[in-house]
């Protein structure tokens, strides 16, 4: 037994050095710099969104809301482009011929449903509608909304092409959910060469019994990203540069 404690506690110890000695490459906010935003929808952020049950409690935990629009916010304060890539199902998305297992929940739930491309008839209000204290700021010329992402990450959409097209090779991500969208955006978006810097607060994930997609996002992100921030901690950095 006492052999068995010394070496859980070695372990500890072990693990423990590493993580501290996980290099923090930082990250420095330029004129090259957007803030990408992955689905601020009522499916994920409303209390009456399909997700709720399976999300709510991140969300609640981390402020998520509330630090989401704080982020808009800095956007504008600070005129740093904002890119939102939000997620729609159209009704040819329900017969594809497979699915993972994410995708099968969320089509089962007709979670961020629309009839088409052109078609915006029960749109507004449903789950797929942005969250209405977001809309005074996505609303804008300023704000490039790009095409759905069909799964997870944005290998299906145009944000790559957006962000490139306005000279942006920095990116501050933050959004829905944490685990699967924001995740996969923040994998795909280092993969083709951008550096990119998470708002860990700004995200949520489900919490499932014995799934904890929250903390799974949270331990990619300071792995992977050149640096975690907190919505706070972002705050503080932009006060130190001047507003353009």
């Amino acid at each position: 037994m006492k052999n068995l404690m010394r070496t859980l506690t070695l372990f500890m110890i072990t693990v423990t050095g590493v993580y501290a000695q996980l290099p923090e490459p930082g990250f420095i906010i330029d004129g090259s710099t957007a803030i990408v935003i992955t689905d601020p929808q009522n499916d994920f952020l409303s209390p009456d969104g399909v997700a709720w049950g399976a999300v709510g409690q991140s969300v609640q935990e981390n402020n998520t809301i509330e630090n989401l629009e704080t982020i808009f916010k800095l956007g504008e304060q600070y005129n740093i482009p904002v890119f939102v890539s939000p997620h729609y199902y159209y009704e040819h998305d329900h017969v594809w011929k497979f699915e993972g297992t994410l995708e099968k929940l969320m089509h089962n739930i007709n979670m961020f449903d629309r009839g088409d491309q052109l078609n915006v008839k029960g749109f507004e209000g449903s789950g797929a509608d942005w969250l209405p204290r977001y809309k005074k700021y996505i609303n804008k010329d300023r704000v490039v909304v790009t095409s759905p992402h069909k799964v997870f990450g944005s290998e299906s959409n145009d944000l790559a092409l957006q962000l490139r097209k306005q000279g942006v090779d920095k990116v501050i991500l933050a959004g829905m959910s944490g685990n699967l969208c924001a995740e996969s955006h923040m994998r795909e978006l280092v993969e083709n060469g951008f550096e990119v810097a998470v708002v860990g607060d700004a995200t949520a994930s489900a919490k499932l019994p014995g799934l904890d997609g929250d903390q799974a996002a949270q331990t990619n992100y300071k792995m992977i990203s050149s640096k975690v921030f907190t919505t706070q901690e972002l705050v503080k950095e932009l006060k130190m540069q001047p507003k353009k």
